[in-house]
């Protein structure tokens, strides 16, 4: 197992790599104490059988940095091939703001393929590359050097069974002529604001009891507070203070220190210095926030006029889709898209670009009452009305 600790020995290595059909990409990193990811390790693996065409990059050595990844990265004519990427892509988008391309995601893959839905890794190793992977090391401090004998065995894996469920999953859509589907679906993945959260947007994550406009001012205002803090602290939001301290921040409307110190769910770190002073501005700015400038709750699930009977057949044809076509059904829409529709909504993901051909067609032809479901067997068919 090769391990490389320099700049140069990277560069050699995505040298060779260039005029490769594909390279198989994973990171193993630490995030639990941190805002932002910690990157301890990249695992890179070239077309071929066994270990050979396969490379560990320490990016914690003192010579070591990841420019020429990145240089490969930028090179189009190599596919770069991940599973599950989300997390991988936010810390190269965070560390180089540079996104792999083109991209090969074999989860997504996976879901378009029938294996399900969110396909984990081992369960593809196990269903196409007919081996096991070595859990063991999964739960480690990768950033703690010099790594096991088993640590690397473990990560080197990540990447080299990669290569034949890439290769399998390729052929595949390539043979049902899918292939545009992934590209679709990964167009979210390589989009920048995927992965960058405005501090004055952070409060549509935290969830509250009460749409009560001054209340919610409130609550964007701590939530605003906490993620700078964050951010700019490089720790947990949740080190900051949980969601449940910052709804009762929001409640209780602390306006001093002894306030503070009357609550029941906040930190005893965040009841004095710089976080307190800063829930304390951000609870005074809540508060005089004018009218106008009061974030409005999202009402519009509240006025869905959602027919029952209607959402109801469109998830059996969903069911039925998912069954005739081998895609996941959490894929092709969701719960709420389905609702969103049998509301007589038309600008749902559900019914655009390939899931219109798949699903979304029929489904507004079972809107508009053209269409019917029927039993047949143990399957439920569309029959024309």
């Amino acid at each position: 197992m090769r391990t490389l600790t320099t700049t140069e020995d990277l560069a050699a290595f995505c040298k060779e790599a260039h005029g490769q059909p594909y390279v198989t990409v994973d990171t193993e990193f630490l995030r639990e104490r941190t805002y932002y990811s910690k990157l301890c390790l990249v695992q890179l693996a070239l077309p071929g059988e066994g270990d050979e065409n396969a490379v560990l990059v320490d990016p914690l050595a003192n010579d070591m940095s990841l420019e020429p990844l990145y240089d490969l990265f930028r090179d189009t004519s190599i596919v770069k091939v991940f599973h599950a990427a989300r997390q991988d892509l936010e810390i190269f988008w965070v560390e180089a703001k540079v996104f792999p391309e083109p991209l090969f995601d074999t989860q997504v893959a996976a879901m378009v393929c029938g294996f399900g839905e969110q396909a984990g890794y081992e369960t593809l190793v196990r269903k196409i590359a007919r081996a096991s992977v070595d859990k063991s090391s999964r739960f480690t401090d990768w950033s703690r050097r010099p790594l096991s004998e088993a640590q690397k065995k473990y990560a080197l894996a990540d990447v080299t069974h990669l290569r034949g469920i890439y290769e399998y999953l390729d052929a595949e859509l390539k043979k049902t002529n899918r292939s545009r589907w992934v590209a679709e679906e990964l167009q979210t993945l390589t989009n920048p604001a995927t992965y960058e959260i405005e501090p004055e947007e952070a409060w549509k994550r935290v969830k509250t009891r009460t749409n009560s406009a001054r209340f919610l001012a409130i609550v964007q205002a701590l939530a605003a507070f906490r993620e700078g803090y964050a951010q700019s602290n490089n720790i947990p939001r949740n080190r900051v203070f949980k969601d449940d301290a910052l709804v009762e921040l929001a409640s209780a409307k602390p306006r001093s220190a002894s306030d503070l110190g009357g609550l029941r769910l906040l930190q005893r770190e965040a009841r004095r210095g710089a976080i307190a002073d800063g829930i304390l501005a951000a609870v005074e700015r809540g508060v005089t926030c004018p009218p106008d400038k009061m974030p409005k709750p999202d009402r519009a699930r509240e006025k869905l006029q959602v027919n029952p009977a209607l959402a109801d057949l469109l998830r059996v044809l969903l069911k039925s889709k998912t069954e005739s076509s081998g895609v996941a059904a959490k894929l092709m829409a969701t719960s709420s898209e389905l609702d969103q529709i049998a509301a007589g909504e038309r600008d749902v993901p559900a019914l655009s670009g390939w899931r219109h051909e798949v699903f979304g067609a029929d489904a507004l032809r079972l809107c508009e009452g053209k269409i019917g479901l029927a039993a047949k067997g143990q399957s439920v068919v569309v029959v024309e009305l």
